[in-house]
């Protein structure tokens, strides 16, 4: 059994920001945890936009609490999220955040599982990276 705290996560290595644009990711489960699927705790700042593309995982996001929305960059289509709101990027969507008018805190599950030393590409992606 594995017992973690976010509030132990903060400041560490597994607390990515975003270099260009404010988000915070904290890493609660990574590759090398043998889950199968990493999960991650995501701060989306009230009024902020950011653009990722996750060409090389599948990733599932619950907010769990403020506001914002998510805009389909392939067919333009926004859809409103709120707390007790889930999206999945099951076709490796290009899409766009925006923050609202509260932070958006969201949970999120990555598949493959991602091992801590991915960095956003040009695109907004995460390579595959290989840590074994």
């Amino acid at each position: 059994m594995k017992i973690v705290r976010v509030q132990d996560i903060i400041g560490t290595e597994r607390e990515v920001k975003g270099v260009d644009s404010p988000w915070v990711s904290r890493r609660l489960l990574l590759k090398k945890e043998g889950m199968g699927f990493s999960f991650h705790e995501t701060i989306i700042p009230a009024g902020s936009e950011h653009e990722f593309w996750y060409k090389n995982h599948l990733e599932a996001v619950y907010c769990v609490s403020g506001n914002g929305s998510i805009t389909d960059l392939e067919t333009g289509e926004t859809h409103q999220i709120t707390d007790g709101t889930l999206y999945a990027l099951d076709k490796h969507d290009k899409h766009q955040l925006h923050g609202g008018t509260e932070d958006m805190r969201l949970i999120c599950a990555f598949n493959p599982p991602v091992t801590g030393q991915e960095t956003h590409d040009a695109d907004g992606a995460y390579s595959l990276v290989d840590d074994d």
